[in-house]
């Protein structure tokens, strides 16, 4: 599946000269309902806070789009259309599809007290839920065990690119002042295979597309 990453130009350039991406640590994620589940309970709700603490220290996850054309994600998380947005490939089995309710899930004693496996496929789903006014961001999530990636400095890891995630689309925000030159530059050897192009804002609707204009991209 094609999916998309938006981030500013400083550290989006930065990720592809190092042929990486940051992972989001649990704690760190900006909904704070991140992890969350509904229960009358209080000793179930205080047990499911210190799971998520646990969970911070071993499991990590990238977030990215099925959509790079719309607007509030670009002014959200494309430093106002300045930034960037990567597209990779990765592979479907990989990714898990964001379900948007109304609503926060149940608690699911059995799942929580079974097996493993089990507990983690039903915190994989607690975490893939979001509330749905998040809806616009049509969000797949890619969940990873930190004690798979090698720590960088403390506290903070990050995924390669790879077979299982390659990068292959660069899109400069309509307000950036990067060059085709500039991304050439930072992709090196791989330049080749990657698509490079500059979004302007549509002249009909409210989305971001593709400039077609050589002339005003160089």
């Amino acid at each position: 599946m094609r999916v998309y990453h938006f981030i500013d130009e400083k550290w989006g350039l930065d990720n592809i000269r190092r042929r990486r991406l940051k992972i989001a640590r649990i704690s760190d994620l900006n909904d704070p309902f991140e992890l969350e589940i509904a229960s009358p309970d209080p000793t179930v709700r205080r047990a499911f806070r210190q799971t998520k603490a646990q969970l911070n220290g071993w499991a990590g996850l990238l977030c990215f789009s099925r959509d790079w054309r719309n607007p509030v994600q670009w002014a959200h998380y494309g430093d106002r259309h300045r930034g960037l947005c990567l597209g990779f490939d990765i592979p479907d089995p990989l990714l898990t599809t964001v379900v948007y309710r109304s609503r926060l899930l149940k608690a699911d004693m059995v799942a929580m007290n079974g097996a493993d496996d089990q507990q983690w496929e039903f915190y994989k789903k607690v975490l893939s839920t979001k509330y749905t006014h998040w809806k616009y961001e049509n969000e797949v999530r890619l969940f990873i065990r930190l004690d798979d990636e090698d720590a960088q400095a403390k506290d903070l890891y990050f995924k390669s690119f790879d077979s299982e995630m390659a990068l292959k689309e660069v899109i400069v925000g309509h307000r950036s002042e990067l060059l085709r030159k500039d991304l050439i530059d930072a992709i090196g050897e791989n330049a080749a295979s990657v698509r490079l192009r500059r979004g302007r804002l549509a002249f009909n609707s409210y989305r971001v597309v593709t400039q077609s204009n050589p002339a005003l991209w160089e």
